[in-house]
Protein backbone atom coordinates (compact mmCIF):
# COMPACT_ATOMS: atom_id res chain seq x y z
CA UNK A 1 0.00 0.00 0.00
CA UNK A 2 2.76 2.03 0.88
CA UNK A 3 4.12 1.94 -2.89
CA UNK A 4 0.82 2.60 -4.16
CA UNK A 5 0.21 5.55 -2.32
CA UNK A 6 3.99 6.84 -3.29
CA UNK A 7 3.12 6.12 -6.68
CA UNK A 8 0.37 8.87 -6.81
CA UNK A 9 1.65 12.88 -7.54
CA UNK A 10 -0.78 13.88 -4.66
CA UNK A 11 0.34 11.15 -2.11
CA UNK A 12 4.25 11.19 -2.78
CA UNK A 13 4.11 15.35 -2.39
CA UNK A 14 2.04 14.94 1.10
CA UNK A 15 4.49 12.60 2.09
CA UNK A 16 7.36 14.55 1.09
CA UNK A 17 6.18 17.40 3.22
CA UNK A 18 4.88 15.81 5.95
CA UNK A 19 7.74 13.95 6.69
CA UNK A 20 10.28 17.53 6.29
CA UNK A 21 8.06 18.82 8.69
CA UNK A 22 8.78 16.53 11.25
CA UNK A 23 12.46 16.40 10.80
CA UNK A 24 12.59 20.15 11.44
CA UNK A 25 10.47 19.57 14.40
CA UNK A 26 13.05 16.93 15.77
CA UNK A 27 15.71 19.39 14.69
CA UNK A 28 14.69 22.34 16.24
CA UNK A 29 14.65 20.57 19.69
CA UNK A 30 18.11 20.77 19.60
CA UNK A 31 19.09 22.99 17.19
CA UNK A 32 17.85 26.57 16.04
CA UNK A 33 20.31 28.98 13.59
CA UNK A 34 19.28 31.46 16.34
CA UNK A 35 17.84 31.90 19.56
CA UNK A 36 13.79 32.42 18.07
CA UNK A 37 13.01 34.62 21.43
CA UNK A 38 16.02 36.82 21.22
CA UNK A 39 15.10 40.46 19.98
CA UNK A 40 17.71 42.83 18.44
CA UNK A 41 16.92 45.97 18.33
CA UNK A 42 19.84 47.01 15.76
CA UNK A 43 18.56 44.37 13.06
CA UNK A 44 14.98 45.49 12.53
CA UNK A 45 13.20 44.49 9.46
CA UNK A 46 16.69 43.02 8.35
CA UNK A 47 16.62 41.49 4.80
CA UNK A 48 16.82 37.92 4.09
CA UNK A 49 20.54 37.04 4.20
CA UNK A 50 23.30 34.32 5.30
CA UNK A 51 23.03 35.68 9.17
CA UNK A 52 18.79 35.83 8.90
CA UNK A 53 17.85 33.61 5.85
CA UNK A 54 14.28 34.80 5.70
CA UNK A 55 15.13 38.37 7.32
CA UNK A 56 13.88 39.45 11.07
CA UNK A 57 10.80 41.09 12.40
CA UNK A 58 9.92 44.86 14.27
CA UNK A 59 11.65 43.63 17.10
CA UNK A 60 14.53 42.02 15.48
CA UNK A 61 13.86 38.24 15.89
CA UNK A 62 14.91 35.67 13.24
CA UNK A 63 11.86 35.00 11.28
CA UNK A 64 13.98 31.55 10.21
CA UNK A 65 14.71 30.30 13.71
CA UNK A 66 11.07 31.45 15.10
CA UNK A 67 9.07 29.28 11.94
CA UNK A 68 11.38 26.30 12.92
CA UNK A 69 10.64 26.23 16.54
CA UNK A 70 7.04 26.90 15.37
CA UNK A 71 7.08 22.92 13.69
CA UNK A 72 6.61 21.81 16.87
CA UNK A 73 3.78 23.27 17.76
CA UNK A 74 2.15 22.48 14.97
CA UNK A 75 3.36 18.45 14.92
CA UNK A 76 2.02 18.76 18.61
CA UNK A 77 -1.35 20.08 18.09
CA UNK A 78 -1.95 18.12 14.68
CA UNK A 79 -0.64 14.83 16.22
CA UNK A 80 -2.98 15.57 19.62
CA UNK A 81 -5.94 16.78 17.80
CA UNK A 82 -5.77 13.19 15.56
CA UNK A 83 -5.54 11.56 18.87
CA UNK A 84 -8.41 12.83 20.48
CA UNK A 85 -10.62 12.79 17.37
CA UNK A 86 -9.45 8.73 16.95
CA UNK A 87 -10.51 7.98 20.70
CA UNK A 88 -13.70 10.10 20.54
CA UNK A 89 -15.08 9.07 16.71
CA UNK A 90 -13.82 5.49 17.73
CA UNK A 91 -16.49 4.80 20.85
CA UNK A 92 -18.98 7.22 19.29
CA UNK A 93 -19.48 4.71 16.10
CA UNK A 94 -19.35 1.50 18.95
CA UNK A 95 -21.91 3.26 20.84
CA UNK A 96 -24.13 4.03 17.19
CA UNK A 97 -23.56 0.75 15.62
CA UNK A 98 -23.19 -1.83 18.35
CA UNK A 99 -25.47 -0.77 21.30
CA UNK A 100 -29.57 -1.44 21.38
CA UNK A 101 -31.95 0.56 19.20
CA UNK A 102 -32.99 3.35 21.16
CA UNK A 103 -29.17 3.98 22.32
CA UNK A 104 -28.47 4.16 18.90
CA UNK A 105 -30.91 6.46 17.95
CA UNK A 106 -30.05 8.55 20.78
CA UNK A 107 -26.88 8.47 19.75
CA UNK A 108 -27.80 9.63 16.04
CA UNK A 109 -30.08 12.64 16.94
CA UNK A 110 -27.42 13.60 19.77
CA UNK A 111 -24.38 13.48 16.50
CA UNK A 112 -27.19 15.60 14.51
CA UNK A 113 -26.87 18.32 17.11
CA UNK A 114 -23.11 18.32 18.05
CA UNK A 115 -22.00 18.07 14.60
CA UNK A 116 -23.27 21.50 13.42
CA UNK A 117 -21.45 23.19 15.74
CA UNK A 118 -18.78 24.70 13.49
CA UNK A 119 -15.13 23.63 14.48
CA UNK A 120 -13.87 26.73 14.91
CA UNK A 121 -16.62 28.14 16.95
CA UNK A 122 -16.23 25.49 19.37
CA UNK A 123 -12.66 25.75 19.90
CA UNK A 124 -13.04 29.76 20.29
CA UNK A 125 -16.01 28.67 23.22
CA UNK A 126 -13.35 26.51 25.02
CA UNK A 127 -10.65 28.48 24.65
CA UNK A 128 -12.35 31.64 25.59
CA UNK A 129 -14.35 29.64 28.93
CA UNK A 130 -11.05 27.68 29.94
CA UNK A 131 -8.23 30.26 28.66
CA UNK A 132 -6.28 29.77 25.64
CA UNK A 133 -3.60 27.01 25.36
CA UNK A 134 -2.19 24.18 23.15
CA UNK A 135 -4.34 22.06 25.37
CA UNK A 136 -7.45 23.82 24.67
CA UNK A 137 -7.01 23.98 21.26
CA UNK A 138 -6.03 20.31 20.73
CA UNK A 139 -9.38 18.88 22.56
CA UNK A 140 -11.95 21.43 21.11
CA UNK A 141 -10.99 20.30 17.93
CA UNK A 142 -10.11 16.71 18.31
CA UNK A 143 -13.68 16.67 20.19
CA UNK A 144 -15.38 18.24 17.42
CA UNK A 145 -14.18 16.23 14.59
CA UNK A 146 -14.80 13.12 16.44
CA UNK A 147 -18.10 13.89 16.38
CA UNK A 148 -17.96 14.43 12.65
CA UNK A 149 -15.55 10.90 12.36
CA UNK A 150 -18.54 8.90 13.97
CA UNK A 151 -21.42 10.81 12.30
CA UNK A 152 -19.85 9.96 8.65
CA UNK A 153 -18.80 6.33 9.80
CA UNK A 154 -22.05 5.57 11.16
CA UNK A 155 -23.51 4.41 7.89
CA UNK A 156 -20.58 2.51 6.59
CA UNK A 157 -20.13 0.60 10.28
CA UNK A 158 -23.77 -0.53 10.28
CA UNK A 159 -23.08 -1.57 6.37
CA UNK A 160 -20.26 -3.99 7.61
CA UNK A 161 -21.88 -4.80 10.86
CA UNK A 162 -24.48 -6.55 8.52
CA UNK A 163 -21.73 -7.95 6.20
CA UNK A 164 -21.78 -12.21 5.71
CA UNK A 165 -17.85 -12.42 7.53
CA UNK A 166 -19.24 -10.40 10.99
CA UNK A 167 -22.54 -11.85 10.87
CA UNK A 168 -20.28 -15.03 11.39
CA UNK A 169 -17.88 -14.05 13.60
CA UNK A 170 -20.78 -12.91 16.41
CA UNK A 171 -22.08 -16.43 15.27
CA UNK A 172 -19.32 -17.63 16.80
CA UNK A 173 -18.80 -16.05 20.04
CA UNK A 174 -17.01 -13.12 18.87
CA UNK A 175 -18.08 -10.60 21.35
CA UNK A 176 -18.54 -6.75 20.53
CA UNK A 177 -15.25 -5.55 21.16
CA UNK A 178 -13.79 -8.31 19.18
CA UNK A 179 -15.82 -7.18 16.11
CA UNK A 180 -15.04 -3.58 16.46
CA UNK A 181 -11.18 -3.90 16.31
CA UNK A 182 -11.08 -6.98 14.33
CA UNK A 183 -13.02 -6.39 11.76
CA UNK A 184 -16.02 -2.87 11.90
CA UNK A 185 -12.48 -0.31 12.22
CA UNK A 186 -10.17 -2.27 9.58
CA UNK A 187 -12.35 -2.47 7.07
CA UNK A 188 -13.32 1.25 7.72
CA UNK A 189 -10.30 2.49 8.10
CA UNK A 190 -9.67 4.40 4.81
CA UNK A 191 -12.75 6.67 5.93
CA UNK A 192 -11.38 6.84 9.23
CA UNK A 193 -8.28 8.25 7.69
CA UNK A 194 -9.60 10.74 5.56
CA UNK A 195 -11.34 12.53 8.33
CA UNK A 196 -8.23 12.14 10.56
CA UNK A 197 -6.09 14.17 7.94
CA UNK A 198 -9.12 16.64 7.32
CA UNK A 199 -8.88 16.64 11.47
CA UNK A 200 -5.51 17.46 11.79
CA UNK A 201 -5.65 20.07 8.64
CA UNK A 202 -7.85 21.69 10.71
CA UNK A 203 -6.69 21.48 13.64
CA UNK A 204 -3.50 23.52 12.42
CA UNK A 205 -5.90 26.25 10.90
CA UNK A 206 -7.76 26.32 14.12
CA UNK A 207 -4.49 26.90 16.24
CA UNK A 208 -3.37 29.32 13.50
CA UNK A 209 -6.31 31.20 13.75
CA UNK A 210 -6.77 31.14 17.48
CA UNK A 211 -3.00 31.96 17.99
CA UNK A 212 -3.91 35.12 15.40
CA UNK A 213 -6.58 36.01 17.38
CA UNK A 214 -5.10 35.87 20.91
CA UNK A 215 -6.50 32.61 22.25
CA UNK A 216 -4.40 29.93 21.14
CA UNK A 217 -0.73 29.54 22.14
CA UNK A 218 1.18 31.66 24.63
CA UNK A 219 3.13 34.27 24.12
CA UNK A 220 5.83 31.88 25.39
CA UNK A 221 5.40 29.50 22.95
CA UNK A 222 6.16 29.63 19.50
CA UNK A 223 3.75 29.63 16.86
CA UNK A 224 2.78 30.08 13.17
CA UNK A 225 -0.58 31.77 14.25
CA UNK A 226 1.66 34.43 16.75
CA UNK A 227 4.05 35.22 13.87
CA UNK A 228 1.36 36.01 11.70
CA UNK A 229 -0.59 38.07 13.92
CA UNK A 230 2.72 40.22 14.45
CA UNK A 231 3.82 40.65 10.98
CA UNK A 232 0.33 41.48 9.46
CA UNK A 233 0.44 45.09 11.17
CA UNK A 234 3.34 45.68 8.92
CA UNK A 235 2.01 43.71 6.08
CA UNK A 236 1.58 46.71 4.08
CA UNK A 237 5.29 48.32 4.16
CA UNK A 238 6.86 44.74 4.73
CA UNK A 239 4.55 42.29 2.58
CA UNK A 240 7.48 39.71 2.24
CA UNK A 241 7.75 39.07 5.82
CA UNK A 242 4.61 37.58 6.71
CA UNK A 243 4.84 35.26 3.24
CA UNK A 244 6.61 32.55 5.58
CA UNK A 245 4.55 31.65 8.13
CA UNK A 246 1.35 31.95 5.51
CA UNK A 247 3.14 29.83 3.35
CA UNK A 248 4.22 27.09 5.95
CA UNK A 249 0.62 26.96 7.37
CA UNK A 250 -1.20 26.70 3.30
CA UNK A 251 2.01 24.32 2.65
CA UNK A 252 1.03 21.75 5.58
CA UNK A 253 -2.82 22.01 5.60
CA UNK A 254 -2.60 21.07 1.72
CA UNK A 255 -0.10 17.77 2.84
CA UNK A 256 -2.56 16.68 5.34
CA UNK A 257 -5.62 16.97 3.21
CA UNK A 258 -4.05 15.41 -0.20
CA UNK A 259 -2.56 12.51 2.27
CA UNK A 260 -6.42 11.31 3.49
CA UNK A 261 -7.13 11.29 -0.38
CA UNK A 262 -3.89 9.14 -1.29
CA UNK A 263 -4.66 7.08 1.41
CA UNK A 264 -8.46 6.21 0.69
CA UNK A 265 -7.77 5.70 -3.00
CA UNK A 266 -4.44 3.55 -2.44
CA UNK A 267 -6.73 1.54 -0.95
CA UNK A 268 -9.60 1.27 -2.64
CA UNK A 269 -9.41 -2.18 -4.19
CA UNK A 270 -11.50 -0.60 -7.79
CA UNK A 271 -9.13 2.49 -7.75
CA UNK A 272 -5.81 -0.06 -7.91
CA UNK A 273 -7.66 -2.87 -10.15
CA UNK A 274 -7.18 -0.30 -12.49
CA UNK A 275 -4.09 1.38 -11.77
CA UNK A 276 -2.44 -2.46 -12.21
CA UNK A 277 -4.32 -2.49 -15.69
CA UNK A 278 -2.68 1.01 -16.75
CA UNK A 279 0.18 0.19 -15.82
CA UNK A 280 0.09 -3.48 -17.61
CA UNK A 281 0.38 -3.29 -21.56
CA UNK A 282 -1.47 0.24 -21.72
CA UNK A 283 -4.39 -1.37 -23.73
CA UNK A 284 -7.82 -2.48 -23.21
CA UNK A 285 -8.36 -5.93 -22.48
CA UNK A 286 -11.09 -5.97 -24.65
CA UNK A 287 -9.05 -4.42 -27.53
CA UNK A 288 -6.15 -7.40 -27.02
CA UNK A 289 -6.08 -10.07 -29.38
CA UNK A 290 -8.25 -13.41 -27.86
CA UNK A 291 -8.28 -16.94 -28.90
CA UNK A 292 -11.28 -16.40 -31.00
CA UNK A 293 -10.18 -13.70 -33.22
CA UNK A 294 -7.65 -16.20 -34.42
CA UNK A 295 -9.91 -17.28 -37.20
CA UNK A 296 -10.23 -13.70 -38.13
CA UNK A 297 -6.43 -14.65 -39.41
CA UNK A 298 -5.34 -15.43 -42.91
CA UNK A 299 -5.35 -19.13 -43.75
CA UNK A 300 -2.42 -21.21 -45.34
CA UNK A 301 -4.34 -20.71 -48.99
CA UNK A 302 -5.01 -17.00 -48.46
CA UNK A 303 -8.68 -17.17 -47.48
CA UNK A 304 -10.36 -15.50 -44.19
CA UNK A 305 -12.59 -17.82 -42.10
CA UNK A 306 -14.74 -15.83 -39.70
CA UNK A 307 -16.53 -18.08 -36.71
CA UNK A 308 -19.88 -18.57 -37.20
CA UNK A 309 -19.76 -18.47 -40.49
CA UNK A 310 -19.21 -21.33 -43.31
CA UNK A 311 -18.15 -21.21 -46.47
Amino acid sequence: MIRRLLARPTGCFAVVVLALLVVLAAVSLVWTPQDPFRADPFQQWAAPSLAHWFGTDAAGRDIASYLLAGTRTTVLVAVGSGIVASVVGILLTAIGSLTTRWVREGTAVLLDILVAFPTLLTAMLLTAVFGGSLGIVVVSVGLSFGVTIARVARGEIRRIARSDYVVAARASGVGPLGVLTRHLVPNAAPLFTVQLSLAMATAVLAEAGLSYLGYGAGSDTASWGNLLADLQTYIGVHPWSATWPGAAIALVVAALSLLGDAVRDAADPRLTTGDRTAAGDGTDPDDRPSAGRAADRPAPDGTTTTPGVTA
